[in-house]
């Protein structure tokens, strides 16, 4: 997410110039930077690296962390039971719908409160904003007569996670020259993905090993293990990340981009690939705990050891190749072989569940994620290319403006998938007591995203397919 930014002047501070050092920062209270200079080659070489680098680190961390508070309720949700709380599958595929919702929804507004608070500023505060769900946590889930309502808010609440991908992305967009940008925002962005295996990987075990001999999990544990780093990453923010003065949002450049079909055809297309990463993400924990109940977790120096972080940690590390393949052989490319093939792999997960293998089930999932994390890739990597080839040069916006913004907007739209598969899985087993007709829309849906894919911007004689978008 990485709406574009300009430069402008606030009262009390100023922008860059000629006249500017390009061997110091020039700071203002508030660690606010004046002169930030990344296109001017002596001024990167001398504190413009460096300090983009030291925040770029806590960018990803904190970052790391709010993917990691969005997906707790992914792996939270399977010791419910376990721990007295009496609650239908529906209302545990509500549990973890609620945090994708919610986080897709925030991710808008996050984007633009780098420019509004500076970018320091608004990581510290929205670092903070993830005790709000750990800490609910932590108060609530070691009483099995908590209403249900109060846990819907409390997982709602930790749709705030989802929301700092935004705004980090958009920060860190603002500190590094053109010619990195692109390096700089992967590793932002893959940092952040693994917060969503971490956090399932971490889960069972704290649960599990703080119970101290008791039968059922210390829940508690799931929220309260995340507040020491969640105080780390706000004072490491604010002691060591900086303002900078330039970042405007570009409002008019958002709203532009609205009008671009091409927004909504990718936001679609995204919701395919980000929005499958997420989904399955959330709902693979729960799937694992009802289909295969005996392999749901395996014991570890006596905890608890679920398998399911293996599939959000291939996904996360697989995006990045799915980039430099799409820069290779063209994203359009990249993500129609890699819909076909997640559809061949949905329907096989149908096909072969009758078998009751759990190892081959976790291998398909396994594939699965791991396409997913190449689609993510690839369709990010057509977004700058396509609206360079389908905005007008006589635009007053220009594609570049509405690039960067379309960026912010289709990651934002893309995340409702992470909504809409869990709940897609809700309703066909309420309908029909299995999965099967939903895993079947699935691979649909995917045959027709890569047929989309095709004729928008692979079909032969078109300005995308000559142009290898």
């Amino acid at each position: 997410m990485n709406p574009q930014l300009s430069t402008t002047e606030a009262p009390a501070r100023t922008t860059t110039g000629p006249a500017d050092p390009t061997d110091r920062l020039v700071l203002e209270d508030g660690r606010w930077i004046t002169n930030w200079q990344p296109e001017n080659t002596d001024f990167w070489e001398g504190p413009g690296r460096s300090t983009a680098r030291r925040n770029l680190i806590w960018s990803i961390f904190c970052e790391f962390l709010g993917f990691a508070v969005w997906q707790l309720w992914s792996v939270t949700v399977v010791f419910l039971p376990l721990a007295g709380f009496d609650l239908t599958t529906s209302e545990q595929f509500w549990l973890v719908s609620l945090p994708p919702l919610v986080g897709a929804t925030l991710r808008i507004p996050y984007s633009f409160m780098v420019a509004l608070v500076g970018g320091r500023n608004w990581t510290v505060i929205s670092a903070l904003l993830l005790l709000i769900p750990t800490v609910s946590m932590a108060l609530t889930l070691g009483n099995p007569e908590t209403p249900l309502w109060a846990l819907f808010a409390i997982a709602a609440a930790a749709g705030f996670g989802g929301g700092n991908f935004a705004s980090s992305m958009a920060n860190i967009t603002y500190f590094y020259p053109a010619r990195e940008k692109g390096a700089a925002l992967g590793l932002n962005a893959a940092g952040g993905n693994l917060g969503v295996a971490v956090a399932q990987f971490t889960v069972p075990l704290v649960v599990t090993a703080f119970a101290f001999g008791a039968l059922q999990p210390n829940l508690p544990a799931a929220g309260l293990f995340w507040i020491p780093f969640i105080l780390f990453a706000a004072w490491g923010a604010r002691k060591y990340m900086h303002n900078l003065s330039h970042a405007k949002n570009d409002i008019r450049g958002s709203l532009s981009a609205l009008k671009e079909k091409h927004l909504w055809i990718i936001s679609l297309i995204y919701i395919g690939t980000f929005g499958s990463f997420m989904g399955f993400g959330s709902v693979f924990p729960t799937l694992i705990n009802m289909q295969f109940p005996e392999f749901s977790s395996f014991q570890l120096l006596g905890a608890a050891l679920s398998l399911a972080f293996m599939g959000p940690l291939v996904g996360s590390l697989a995006r990045p190749y799915g980039g430099r393949l799409a820069d290779r052989v063209g994203g359009a490319r990249v993500t129609i072989a890699s819909f076909l093939a997640m559809a061949a792999v949905t329907a096989t997960v149908v096909l072969t569940l009758q078998l009751a293998n759990f190892w081959l089930y976790l291998v398909l999932f396994l594939a699965l994620f791991t396409l997913t994390g190449v689609a993510n890739g690839s369709s990010y990597r057509m977004i700058p290319m396509v609206f360079r080839l389908s905005v007008h040069p006589a635009d007053r916006v220009g594609h570049e403006r509405k690039a960067s913004s379309a960026l912010g907007l289709i990651g934002a739209i893309g995340a409702y998938g992470g909504f809409a598969i869990p709940q897609i899985l809700r309703i066909a087993n309420e309908s029909t007591g299995s999965f099967d007709i939903a895993f079947w829309v699935f691979a649909a849906g995917y045959v027709a995203l890569a047929g989309l894919t095709w004729v928008v911007y692979m079909r032969p004689g078109t300005v995308f397919a000559r142009a290898n978008v």
